[in-house]
């Protein structure tokens, strides 16, 4: 399973299953309630949830800059 997350390359389960941890890991919320959402809500999420942390990588690389 480690080598299949590093890579990016998982089966259908592996890949179902991080989803669902990733989610309720950023949301707060036991992996459950991902069970219970509609797919689509569930692909939006995890969506918004990619942009907000490249935008936090940015920002963290714009600050490492500045003490440069």
């Amino acid at each position: 399973m480690r080598r299949g997350i590093r890579s990016g390359k998982t089966d259908a389960l592996t890949g179902s299953l991080l989803v669902i941890y990733t989610l309720a890991q950023a949301l707060g919320i036991s992996p459950l309630e991902i069970y219970q959402m509609p797919a689509q809500l569930v692909q939006d999420l995890l969506a918004i949830h990619g942009i907000v942390e490249e935008i936090k990588a940015e920002e963290m690389e714009k600050q490492t800059k500045k003490m440069k």
